[in-house]
C-alpha cells in the first residue's frame, strides 16, 4: 500500500522539478502564512476599502449555541455607575492641631501632662509656669483694683482712669493666655500666686511633648501638640482620568483593616490642586467623622467612590463589543436568528458596562458572551470555510468516529 501511494509523489516532486528550471513557481515569494492559508484552501479573508476584515451574518443552531457558551442579553438604556478604589491615610485635620506655646520666659515648676498620646479635655490644666513677668502682672492687675475701689463713681474722670488701669491689668494676663477664672481667683484673694496654670484650648489627643519639668522655656517654644480626632481626614491618591467624577461633597466610603466588614461614610472635601507628575495621580481628601476615635492617624484604608458616570444612555456589557484596534463591533440577533455584525461607537466605561454613543437601539438582542467565537466563524464564512465542530452542528463526535484506515490515510 505504501509503495503504491508513493509513485505519485515522486512523479509530482520530478514534474515540479523540471519546471522549476525553466518558469518560476507560483508559490516562490509568499510568506509562510500566505502558504499555509493556500495549502489549506482559503484565504485570509475578503476586506472592504479600508483593508478591514469584512465579516458576514452568522446562523448558529441550538446546539451550537450550547457548545460555543453562547449568551444573549438586551441593550438596555439606564445610568452608568462606576466604582473608584483606592488606598488612602488616616490624618489628622490640619484646623484641629493646635501648639501650646508660652507668650513669656519661664520656668516649669510642674507638669501635669507629661506623655504624648495621653487625651486631655478642654480647660484641663496642662503645667503650671513661674514668670517673673506672670508675678509682675498680677501686682499690676490687684493695684489698679485697689486704685478703682477708693475712687468713687462721684469722682468722674478719676474713676473712668482707674477702670480703664484695670481693664488693662486684666487684658495683659489673657494676653499672656492666663484663663478669666485664674484672673478672677486673683482678684478674689487679693494676692499674686508664684505659678500660673496653661491649660487645653479643647478636647483631643497630644501628638507631640517636648517639655519636661523644670525646663526653662521661651516665647514662641513648642511646648505641647494637640489634635482634636473627633473629625480626621482620609487622603488617597487617584488617577488623572477618573477626577472627572469627584466632585467636592460626594459620598465615600472607608474600610480599615482594624474593623472588617465595617463601612465608615464620609465626603470629599478637597481635591488637590496639582497633579503628581511621576504617577499621574492626584490627591484627593475625605473628611470622616470620628466618634470615639476608632480611626487612629498612620491607618492606611481603602476608600471607596461611588460615582455617576453618564444618565440616561444606552448600555451594553464590555465583554459584548469586540475591539479591534480600528472598529468597534457588537453581533445582533435579528427576528430569523441571524447575529449580524454591526458597528458601534463607543462612549464612557464603567466597571463591566460601558455606553453606546451609535449603533444600537434600546431593546435590540445582541452577544454578550463568546462573541470572539463567533467573530471568527464569520470572518471565516469569507473564506468559505468554517471554525472546527461547526459543520458537525456543535458536535464533534463524527470526527472521532471515522474509520482508523481513513484517519491514517
Amino acid at each position: 500500500m505504501k509503495s503504491i501511494t508513493s509513485l505519485p509523489v515522486l512523479l509530482i516532486g520530478l514534474v515540479l522539478a523540471c519546471g522549476s528550471s525553466e518558469e518560476e513557481s507560483p508559490m516562490e515569494g509568499m510568506s509562510a502564512q500566505e502558504h499555509a492559508m493556500m495549502m489549506a484552501g482559503g484565504t485570509q479573508g475578503e476586506t472592504d476599502s479600508t483593508g478591514a476584515t469584512v465579516r458576514q451574518s452568522v446562523h448558529l443552531t441550538a446546539a451550537q449555541e450550547q457548545a460555543l457558551g453562547v449568551v444573549y442579553t438586551m441593550v438596555r438604556r439606564g445610568t452608568m455607575t462606576r466604582t473608584i478604589r483606592t488606598v488612602g491615610v488616616v490624618a489628622a485635620a490640619e484646623p484641629n492641631i493646635t501648639d501650646i506655646t508660652p507668650k513669656v520666659d519661664g520656668f516649669v515648676e510642674e507638669l501635669l501632662v507629661d506623655y504624648t498620646g495621653q487625651k486631655v479635655r478642654r480647660g484641663q490644666p496642662l503645667l503650671r509656669l513661674y514668670s517673673p513677668t506672670l508675678v509682675a502682672a498680677q501686682e499690676e492687675l490687684l493695684t489698679a483694683l485697689r486704685l478703682a475701689s477708693r475712687v468713687g463713681r462721684g469722682a468722674g474722670e478719676a474713676w473712668r482712669n482707674a477702670q480703664s488701669m484695670l481693664d488693662a491689668a486684666r487684658r495683659r494676663l489673657a494676653y499672656f493666655d492666663i484663663t478669666p477664672e485664674q484672673i478672677e481667683q486673683v482678684e478674689t484673694t487679693g494676692r499674686a500666686t508664684k505659678t500660673l496654670t496653661l491649660v487645653a484650648p479643647f478636647t483631643g489627643v497630644v501628638l507631640e511633648k517636648h517639655v519636661v519639668e523644670g525646663q526653662r522655656v521661651t516665647p514662641g517654644m513648642q511646648l505641647y501638640r494637640l489634635a482634636d480626632l473627633s473629625t480626621v481626614w482620609v487622603e488617597g491618591e487617584v488617577f488623572e482620568q477618573d477626577l472627572q467624577y469627584i466632585r467636592i461633597g460626594a459620598q465615600a466610603h472607608i474600610e480599615v483593616a482594624a474593623y472588617p466588614g465595617e463601612h465608615l461614610m464620609g465626603a470629599v472635601s478637597f481635591v488637590y490642586p496639582v497633579v503628581d507628575v511621576a504617577s499621574r495621580t492626584n490627591r484627593v481628601r475625605v473628611t470622616v467623622p470620628n466618634p470615639g476615635g476608632r480611626l487612629k492617624p498612620g491607618m492606611f484604608s481603602t476608600m471607596f467612590f461611588d460615582t455617576r458616570v453618564a444618565e440616561d444612555v444606552i448600555v451594553v456589557p464590555f465583554e459584548a463589543v469586540i475591539v479591534t484596534g480600528e472598529r468597534n463591533l457588537v453581533f445582533v440577533r435579528d427576528e430569523d436568528g441571524m447575529l449580524q455584525p454591526r458597528e458601534v461607537v463607543l462612549g464612557a466605561r464603567a466597571d463591566r458596562e460601558v455606553q453606546i454613543l451609535s449603533g444600537l437601539t434600546e431593546g435590540e438582542t445582541i452577544v454578550a458572551s463568546a462573541n470572539f467565537l463567533i467573530d471568527a466563524e464569520s470572518r471565516l464564512g469569507t473564506t468559505g470555510g468554517s471554525m472546527p465542530g461547526m459543520q458537525y452542528g456543535g458536535d464533534t463526535t463524527g470526527l472521532q468516529q471515522q474509520p482508523a484506515e481513513q484517519q491514517h490515510d
